[in-house]
């Protein structure tokens, strides 16, 4: 028998009691979501005269208030009671309401939308305002296409107030600040990709003082990502909700960015759209990057700033964001910008890096006050340090600087902090151009790349090639060859990044020396850049290499070390679908490199996550197709791939093609291998992979490994503890007071001699080089902070507390 006739037959028989009973069971039964024919039940219960609404409404309040049912049966009989009482005398549940609406502000999202409106018309015909974070639940759940509900849909119209839903921070000092009338509720209308010219105007006529308006919205972007004020609960294998912007007020950052682009261009606004960026596109495990269309329009934004900054900034975050969408939006806005200065795409980005002030040895002084600050480039960091009125250097910021130019050494700071963030940018840049096969003539090559105040000092710790051919390096004062004598060419001679592929190895060897007794530590690998040149094995498979085959990545690192370096790779979920492999598209070659990976299990416990993604995945060949040429796939747990385009022999890719994408993959391998991670000794869920992680823990090194071999080797007597020390194969061996230790050069995992018991040191995140080891050849490799760090700390194993270490020992 259908709800509605129940409800018909109790209603004749005029049993209101049973009336209350069958209608907590019936929204009981449909979790109170109420779909089309229950809600027609409630139709009903709203059309009875109003001495049977009286004493239906009597029995469910009755029934509220004894208690004694499951939490989702109580709120089938609160929402019931609302809608029975509506409009009669007297409010019997309304502190129980009010302690319902304030337990459901800290939801994300609930399927009863009907108990919410129930709630929420209570206390409007009650004449109270709703609380906002209540409001905010209202409006999420309207915007969740499978909990919007035209009744919800009506009552949020009732609802203009709050402007935006509180919970952040930026969003309540928005609201909180004297913002123009009408401002921030024209900001909610931005909801489409790009805004229309009467959209602009509108903006521009409500920010009747574009600068004090401007330097407000700077204030609330750069609470942007700042811990929420109203906690969500989350349920468990639910998003951390708390990591997400609220959906509606994610319509009001766009406009937000889009504003800041109408009014007098600044840095510290170009500064804050930039960021905005970068904390849009935050991942969030189960969702992705949390907000690509914020991001997407603060990149529009910067684009549309009449900027120099806002150019910089564009060309700083194409070397920093990996999220293909907003990329995208990224190349377009440097490829317009290029087209109106009659540039290419990559002399823009040689272009749009800022001095900042600085001269061209990386130095700029300041002077606020009477004090001096001097802002010095020195390699990855930017230093600023002070001297005072009297002349005197001091370790930290003259109390009358702060005091009375608060304004001034903050924009200082800022410019610090930029001034880092750009030398990063520099440095990844420079490290592409081996495959962006960028040449210069002489002249433009002095101007743009060695004497740029902030580019300088990243171009002058690496090896440059005149004619292609010649190494040439800077030594302090100028440009010398390997032999120490002048550089002398004309202004159109052609410079390229040097590279190590093909070179003669007298040649290597005398680069890494002469960058030795210079000092230099270079930004990235250059001079011991690993190459891998084709082997017999690759020779006769022909179109293939299993030189990284038969590995256990995990896949979330992997993917966004991939997306790092300029490859794409897709979320491996267990279902019936098929997936590309990992891929980079070469362009300046009409390559595409592939690395065929798959999910590695997914019926046992710890092979998926959460939103059912592979949580590993194990790997397979490294093939070459051409450009543009079909895309193979495979199933995405497992199977052969389709090849659905003829491979290219590994013999036609160039040499220094074919190492360069070797040695991405071998850094994949290196950092997202299972094999080094202490913790999986066991050999993870299971203990499935055990075999795998001794064999990668402790086998052969691969080349980069053997790469920080050689380093180690040359570094360990510079230690204090080179007494202690010794290398011998793949292991550095290290003497303690307590026992003998091995440290794989690989993996960082530790042995202990002589019956080579595993010692299990998790090391920290963001280990660095121990002092001592004097300047380093390159920055950028973790590993050898592992294994440094691991062998001071074992050398001196007496004076070891941490209990979890002592309880190996």
């Amino acid at each position: 028998m259908r709800s509605v006739e129940v409800v018909q037959d109790i209603v004749a028989r005029g049993d209101m009691g049973g009336l209350a009973r069958a209608l907590v069971r019936i929204g009981t039964l449909n979790g109170n979501r109420w779909p089309r024919e229950e809600a027609e039940v409630l139709v009903l219960v709203r059309a009875l005269p109003e001495d049977e609404r009286t004493r239906l409404t009597e029995a469910l309040v009755d029934r509220y208030q004894k208690g004694g049912d499951a939490e989702n049966v109580r709120a089938v009989v609160l929402t019931l009671a609302g809608a029975a009482g509506a409009d009669l005398p007297g409010d019997p549940l309304s502190v129980e309401r009010l302690r319902r609406i304030d337990a459901l502000r800290t939801a994300y999202e609930t399927y009863n939308t009907h108990e919410l409106v129930t709630l929420a018309r209570g206390e409007l015909d009650a004449g109270r305002a709703l609380p906002g974070g209540f409001v905010a639940l209202l409006r999420r759940c309207h915007r969740t296409a499978y909990l919007a509900d035209k009744t919800l849909a009506r009552l949020l119209t009732r609802l203009g107030e709050p402007v935006l839903s509180p919970g952040e921070a930026w969003a309540e000092q928005a609201m909180a600040q004297d913002t123009p009338p009408g401002l921030l509720a024209h900001l909610l209308t931005a909801t489409g990709a790009r805004p229309t010219a009467a959209w602009d105007e509108q903006a521009l006529a409500l920010a009747e003082e574009p600068e004090a308006v401007r330097d407000a919205a700077v204030r609330w972007l750069g609470l942007v990502g700042a811990p929420r004020t109203i906690e969500l609960y989350v349920r468990e294998g639910r998003p951390d909700y708390n990591r997400l912007y609220d959906p509606h007020n994610a319509d009001a950052l766009k406009g937000l960015a889009w504003l800041v682009s109408l009014l007098p261009p600044d840095p510290a606004a170009v500064r804050a759209l930039g960021r905005l960026v970068e904390v849009s596109l935050r991942k969030v495990p189960g969702v992705g990057p949390h907000s690509p269309k914020v991001a997407n329009a603060a990149v529009l934004a910067l684009a549309r700033t009449d900027h120099e900054a806002a150019l910089a900034e564009l060309a700083r975050l194409t070397t920093r964001v990996t999220y293909k969408g907003t990329l995208k939006q990224l190349t377009a806005a440097l490829d317009a910008k290029a087209a109106e200065r009659g540039v290419g795409r990559a002399e823009i980005e040689e272009l749009a890096v800022p001095a900042y002030g600085l001269s061209e040895g990386g130095r700029r002084e300041v002077r606020i006050g009477d004090a001096r600050g001097l802002v010095e480039v020195a390699g990855a960091k930017a230093r600023l340090t002070w001297t005072n009125a009297k002349g005197r250097q001091v370790a930290t910021v003259p109390a009358e600087v702060r005091r009375d130019h608060a304004d001034a050494l903050k924009e200082l700071k800022a410019s610090v902090k930029d001034i880092e963030k750009m030398l990063a940018a520099q440095s990844e840049r420079l490290d592409r151009l081996f495959l962006a096969r960028r040449s210069w003539d002489f002249r433009t090559w002095r101007e743009r790349v060695l004497d740029h105040p902030l580019v300088g000092t990243v171009a002058r710790r690496l090896i440059w090639a005149v004619g292609g051919e010649t190494p040439v390096l800077f030594d302090g004062t100028d440009l010398r060859t390997l032999e120490g004598d002048p550089v002398c060419v004309g202004r159109t001679a052609t410079i390229t990044l040097w590279h190590p592929v093909g070179r003669p190895a007298e040649e290597v060897r005398a680069c890494r020396e002469r960058l030795e007794r210079l000092g230099v530590t270079q930004p990235f690998k250059q001079a011991h850049r690993e190459v891998y040149p084709l082997t017999d094995a690759e020779r006769a498979t022909t179109t293939y290499s299993n030189r990284f085959a038969g590995h256990i990545l995990r896949q979330h690192q992997l993917n966004a070390l991939a997306a790092q370096r300029g490859w794409t790779a897709r979320l491996r979920l267990s279902v019936d679908d098929s997936y590309p492999p990992l891929y980079r598209e070469l362009p300046e070659w009409g390559l595409r490199a592939e690395y065929w990976v798959e999910g590695a299990g997914g019926d046992q416990d710890g092979d998926l996550t959460s939103s059912y993604a592979y949580a590993q995945v194990t790997t397979d060949q490294v093939r070459f197709h051409p450009i543009g040429s079909e895309h193979n796939r495979a199933h995405a747990g497992g199977g052969r791939y389709t090849t659905a385009s003829e491979p290219i022999p590994l013999a036609d890719v160039p040499a220094l093609v074919l190492s360069e994408v070797l040695r991405d993959v071998d850094l994949f391998v290196g950092v997202t291998s299972v094999g080094n991670d202490p913790t999986w000794q066991d050999g993870g869920p299971g203990g499935r992979h055990r075999a795998y992680w001794t064999r990668y823990g402790f086998g052969a090194l691969s080349q980069s490994a053997e790469t920080r071999r050689e380093l180690v080797a040359r570094l360990v007597p510079r230690l204090a503890i080179a007494e202690r020390c010794t290398v011998e194969g793949r292991f550095l061996h290290v003497r303690g007071d307590r026992h003998t230790y091995r440290i794989h050069l690989g993996s960082g995992n530790v042995l202990i001699a002589p019956d080579d018991r595993y010692l299990c040191i998790v090391p920290r995140s963001g280990a660095r080089a121990v002092d001592g080891a004097g300047p380093l050849p390159y920055e950028g490799d973790g590993m050898l902070a592992v294994v440094l760090s691991k062998a001071m700390l074992l050398a001196d194993d007496t004076s070891i507390t941490d209990p979890t270490i002592l309880s190996q020992l």
